[in-house]
């Protein structure tokens, strides 16, 4: 039995492993489906989507029956094995009775002895190959913590309470792909309580300025520095906590619309949440839901309109009251009286702030004092002269 399980347990091991990347596969694409389901609608791929998903749980259900087949096969050849010991024990014991060295009281008892050996024998076995299913799960639980962060944090990281705000870009390089860079030698300065507009062309490389800022990739070549320290040096939660951001795509949280503003700060009181709302001109649209602040907004804020969703997000910043502003395309997607709405209120949260802008509108770069022109991953221009280049960015009647 101790070579059957040794046998039979990488061979289970395995099975439950195909089984559950074949399981997380399947739920990965029902997840996608479902939270693209207007795209899969739209598009009339229902039908292929669904294929898709039966394949995976196919592949699943299959790696879990070749996982039964096994154990089934296991456990029969323990019983066969179990039973010819019982067998041999019987037919040596019969023998010793028939040459009266052994009385049949004693073969009995014996007999009982080794039923009773077995029966233990047998369970460790099958919990032997039961326990692998654990192990296949625990695997993966550990290849998910064993991953290598993009950006690490030093060992002696500096702590970081509340920063300035100046930001320094000195010759930055960076590429997502080996040889295809995104940014190239870009260089620039944003004093404290500075407001930097940046414009440039779709894919010119504007967002990715803002996520080397976060630290949620390194740069290539050169430095990103906040109150003129490195950004790797300092404490990557610390470094962060130094950032409100407000994003194109507004990511809500199923939840209730004062939890979803209470995510800056978790121990904030109710008075600093509606206080927030208050700031973001989201409190009047707040409180004329049914249930208020209670309101559930549901899977990533569908409950809410555009605009209503983008005031969250404004309020949301407003709580956290970070020293340091990231707005990326915060009203690209709005009508003229959603964006008059939260325009009014990004002026409100610009006092007193270092802030970083990315638009294509003219409308929401009103605010700044100076504007970075960004073309093909290079900078291209970097003025004061903010009328001139929101002029130029202003469509011409026809």
């Amino acid at each position: 039995m101790f070579l059957l399980t040794l046998v039979f347990r990488p061979r289970i091991r395995k099975g439950w492993r195909k089984f559950k990347t074949s399981e997380s596969a399947a739920m990965a694409v029902a997840q996608e489906s479902l939270g693209a389901s207007r795209v899969v609608k739209a598009f009339g791929q229902e039908e292929r989507r669904s294929k898709q998903l039966v394949s995976h749980y196919s592949d699943s259900l299959s790696a879990q029956l070749k996982v039964y087949v096994d154990s089934a096969v296991y456990n029969l050849l323990v019983g066969v094995v179990t039973s010819i010991g019982l067998a041999a024990v019987l037919y040596v014991g019969i023998r010793h009775v028939q040459a009266n060295t052994l009385s049949l009281g004693a073969l009995l008892v014996v007999n009982y002895y080794v039923t009773q050996l077995y029966s233990p024998l047998r369970n460790v076995g099958q919990k032997t190959l039961d326990i692998q299913l654990s192990l296949a799960g625990i695997e993966r639980y550990h290849a998910v913590l064993d991953e290598t962060p993009d950006v690490p944090e030093k060992p002696n990281a500096r702590p970081l309470t509340r920063a300035k705000g100046k930001i320094v870009f000195q010759k930055v390089s960076f590429e997502y792909v080996k040889d295809h860079p995104v940014l190239d030698d870009v260089s620039f300065d944003l004093p404290a309580g500075s407001r930097l507009g940046i414009v440039g062309p779709t894919g010119s490389g504007k967002t990715t300025l803002s996520s080397l800022l976060v630290r949620f990739f390194d740069p290539t070549r050169g430095v990103v520095t906040l109150d003129d320290v490195d950004l790797r040096d300092y404490k990557l939660a610390d470094l962060r906590n130094q950032f409100a951001v407000v994003l194109q795509d507004t990511v809500l949280f199923s939840a209730s619309i004062a939890e979803n503003i209470r995510f800056a700060r978790p121990d904030a009181s109710m008075e600093e949440v509606i206080s927030a709302a208050r700031a973001a001109n989201a409190h009047d649209f707040i409180i004329s839901l049914p249930e208020g602040y209670d309101t559930l907004v549901g899977e990533r804020g569908m409950k809410l309109s555009g605009g209503e969703r983008q005031r969250v997000s404004l309020a949301r910043a407003f709580l956290k009251d970070a020293p340091v502003l990231i707005l990326d395309e915060p009203t690209s997607a709005l009508d003229v009286q959603s964006e008059a709405l939260v325009l009014d209120a990004i002026e409100r949260l610009m006092k007193g702030r270092t802030t970083m802008m990315i638009a294509h509108r003219a409308s929401a770069l009103r605010n700044c004092d100076t504007i970075l022109r960004i073309e093909n991953g290079k900078t291209a221009g970097l003025t004061g002269e903010v009328a001139s280049v929101l002029k130029s960015m202003t469509p011409t009647p026809a």
